[in-house]
């Protein structure tokens, strides 16, 4: 009996409109190749039927395509002696689907997140197999729902179906409803036996490692052997009744960590399923051995919300996750590769993959579990009531099922949640009133999803939202308990409203910016480009978005007056305002025991919260995160009527230190200088100094800062905000480096100069940078290596808004 064949079904697929409205410039006798995986969008971009509709307002020129339906068709030639049995399977479509082959019905979908297994024995011919699957527009499906509309924060039927939220918009992201097979297509051929399904639930017992092995096997279960084998340690059993239980131990494995806390090791692991010696079916992985736990002791007054790894408690610097493009199957592992180093580099230990989005490709978590990046993993369920009758119940337990049994394995997925804002939406935005009674997912969250982790994954952590403070009979956002969502210093005050919060866990909060100019240029054709040109404002999706960025400018930076000033000013303040909320929440440790900021990453060209925009390109948030997501970091904050240094350690040895606190002028002269000898500063035990007045009351606080220097790390601290500040015209002299390992410019600074930063995608679109917002006394130097930039020079690096600092915002300001 041979083994297992499985065989990609991606080739000579066809793409035609089966119903079309009236807006669409197509008919149903047109047809176009099609990419599978892909979608519609991505093949009509591809037939050039289509603008990109990331580019200036071309989005509106598309929204015909998700109102109409489409039909996928392939023809294929099979060998039906390859194997006794023959399975078709779909790991994504999107989303309601009819598949049929050779003119019979065999599958009917509404679920993009599951995958699909039919049974084709029988089906197949040898030559020129039909395969067909025909894609109803969403809308038309949500006319034949009997389910009463529930709020939604955002448009569009996405909380009626089990279909990516965010594919109809949402304050980040355009409306783009896609349909299409979007994961892989395979037709997988066998003889006597399979692995139907495995769930791998990789633990420790003690100081072993121990992976329990669910074998679901399809077919005949006479004879069997299921082996699984890690190294030279193996285990087998001779499953009965076509479902089996197999516990492998790994004596004394090295532990995996979270990067900056151990190293990565993975193991390999091989599962096979035997007949008499033969092998019918086998499935490799990799699995590290680890444990996670949530700590949330406490009791009705306070509870903590605390990840402890290997019996260590950690302080989680990370930051929210969604889909990296609107169209997924566009999504490779090197564009993954290149986001989760970003993640890393920025010091981030933690993504949360967010609930209006998808369940990642498996490169995603392999990558995390490679690079030492814990996942906070969102069942798909983001702000807005979602029904609990009709089958949506069913979905979503098989869409759980799925997803958890392939997921659980993976050593950096360290929680379930069970939503994003939904607990928060029912109890403060007027839900009740509306549902008058209806669901509105409480049995998901508090019922159903629990109990399919406990059974499934029971070495696992589920908690039930973000927000949440730990019980349905609590305010789900609240600082005492649980973790929280802050956004009301974004949307209604400004940042300096972060310091009031005294927060166990932050989830969520962020600060809007625009993306690079490089990226600007490509995406919006407007001339000129202002902060209300029509391409500028239609990237901008956030309700009133342009206005709020204004007005977090107030108290803390002038008014731009020109869209060069504008891009910069804003930037700066975005990086300005997380670097503040995180300095804070890191000082306030042990009790907050971690940040996420919302976001990493963006999946199109837009005015939003993430570090690194829709092209890849790194914000000055990105290089803000670094700083102040560095294990080693200082911090000097308001303390009743003075100021008190934060001496901050997240490493696994004791960091003993000296420390050098001075009051500086800007020319550079010393005005008052405190020393301590040693400071010993313990993994999440911050040190707290109360500062003396002669550092802490200035003569003049518009012309004079602190610098604190521990070792190799510095903080500033000024006494002013920046549009208070006394800043000179910044001087500084330039040097290039240009060498094989790359080019390095040298900025040695003849004035002060605050939040200098080098925008190398304004000489190059391609060029980016190491470092940003350093500031230097002057005579001090700054050496910034470039990437991607062999051939230049300095009078490149002169050229309008390449080299920018917050000197050029307020030294030359009216009335200045």
């Amino acid at each position: 009996m041979p083994q297992t064949i499985i065989r990609r079904l991606h080739e000579g697929w066809q793409l035609s409109c089966s119903r079309a409205v009236p807006a669409a410039p197509v008919t149903p006798e047109m047809s176009w190749p099609a990419a599978v995986p892909g979608c519609v969008h991505t093949d009509l971009l591809a037939a050039k039927v289509i603008p990109d509709p990331y580019l200036d307002c071309n989005e509106l020129a598309v929204q015909w395509i998700g109102e109409c339906d489409w039909v996928y068709e392939t023809e294929f030639d099979a060998d039906p002696t390859s194997g006794e049995r023959h399975t078709l399977v779909f790991h994504g479509l999107d989303t309601v689907a009819t598949v049929s082959l050779n003119g019979e019905v065999i599958l009917a979908s509404e679920n993009m997140h599951r995958t699909y297994r039919v049974d084709v024995t029988g089906q197949l011919k040898a030559q020129g197999n039909r395969l067909k699957v025909t894609f109803l527009s969403p809308y038309e499906h949500e006319k034949t729902l009997e389910l009463e509309p529930r709020p939604n924060c955002y448009p569009g039927p996405g909380n009626l179906m089990r279909k990516m939220a965010c594919n109809f918009g949402w304050d980040w992201g355009p409306n783009l409803v896609t349909a299409g097979i979007w994961r892989d297509v395979e037709l997988v051929s066998w003889s006597g036996a399979r692995f139907e399904s495995l769930r791998l639930d990789v633990s420790m017992a003690g100081q072993d490692g121990l992976v329990r092995i669910f074998a679901a096997i399809d077919g005949d279960d006479s004879g069997l052997e299921l082996e699984a084998r890690i190294g030279s340690h193996s285990a087998s059993v001779f499953p009965e009744g076509g479902e089996s239980t197999l516990e492998l131990t790994c004596p004394s494995p090295n532990l995996w960590w979270p990067h900056g806390m151990g190293a990565q090791p993975l193991y390999d692991l091989e599962i096979t399923l035997k007949k008499d010696g033969v092998v019918l079916d086998r499935e490799t992985r990799e699995v590290g051995f680890r444990t996670i736990a949530l700590d949330l002791s406490g009791d009705e007054t306070q509870s903590a919300f605390s990840f402890i790894v290997n019996g260590k408690p950690m302080y989680v610097f990370g930051a929210n996750w969604i889909p990296d493009d609107c169209f997924p199957s566009r999504i490779t592992k090197e564009r993954l590769e290149q986001r989760i180093t970003q993640a890393k580099d920025a010091n981030i230990n933690m993504l949360r993959v967010w609930g209006g989005g998808i369940y990642e490709s498996d490169d995603f978590y392999e990558l995390c579990d490679t690079h030492g990046i814990l996942v906070w993993q969102d069942f798909l369920f983001a702000c807005a009531a979602y029904p609990e009758e009709g089958n949506l119940p069913d979905e979503v337990d098989a869409e759980a099922r799925d997803n958890i049994a392939r997921l659980m394995s993976h050593p950096s997925l360290a929680l379930w949640n069970g939503n994003n804002e939904n607990i928060w939406g029912y109890q403060a935005w007027g839900w009740q009133e509306a549902l008058a009674g209806k669901t509105w997912g409480e049995g998901y969250y508090l019922d159903l999803l629990p109990r399919l982790v406990k059974e499934l994954h029971p070495s696992g952590t589920y908690y039930p939202g973000s927000p949440y403070s730990g019980s349905i009979d609590r305010f789900a956002n609240a600082d005492e308990h649980g973790c929280r969502h802050i956004w009301d210093a974004w949307n209604e005050v400004g940042y300096e409203v972060y310091a009031n919060y005294q927060p166990r866990f932050v989830a969520e909060f962020g600060w809007q910016a625009p993306p690079a100019m490089a990226t600007l240029r490509e995406a919006i054709s407007d001339d000129p480009l202002t902060p209300t040109s029509p391409g500028v404002m239609h990237h901008q999706k956030a309700d009133g978005g342009n206005t709020k960025l204004m007005r977090g400018l107030q108290g803390h930076l002038p008014d731009p007056s020109g869209f060069d000033d504008w891009h910069f000013t804003t930037q700066l303040n975005q990086a300005h305002a997380i670097a503040f909320a995180i300095s804070h929440f890191r000082a306030l440790q042990p009790t907050c025991r971690g940040a996420i900021v919302w976001q990493l990453n963006d999946c199109w060209p837009v005015t939003s919260w993430a570090a690194i925009d829709g092209y890849g390109r790194k914000k000055p948030l990105w290089y803000a995160l670094k700083k102040v997501y560095a294990a080693k970091f200082l911090t000097v904050r308001k303390s009743g009527s003075g100021l008190a240094l934060h001496v901050i350690a997240d490493t696994n040895l004791e960091w003993r230190t000296p420390v050098s606190i001075k009051r500086v002028r800007f020319d550079g002269t010393v005005l008052a200088e405190h020393k301590i000898w040693r400071v010993c500063v313990e993994r999440n035990k911050p040190v707290t100094i109360p500062l003396p007045d002669s550092i802490a009351r200035p003569a003049d606080p518009r012309r004079e800062l602190i610098v604190v220097t521990a070792g190799n790390t510095k903080t500033h601290h000024f006494f002013e905000e920046d549009l208070n500040l006394d800043l000179p015209a910044a001087r500084f002299r330039l040097g290039v480096d240009a060498s094989p390992a790359g080019t390095r410019v040298r900025i040695a600074a003849l004035t002060l100069i605050k939040d200098l930063c080098l925008f190398a995608d304004r000489i190059d679109p391609a060029c980016s940078t190491d470092r940003m917002l350093d500031t230097l006394l002057p005579g001090e130097e700054v050496v910034i290596q470039l990437e991607n930039c062999p051939d230049i020079c300095a009078e490149d690096l002169q050229k309008v808004g390449v080299i920018r600092s917050a000197n050029d915002l307020v030294a030359y300001r009216p009335g200045g």
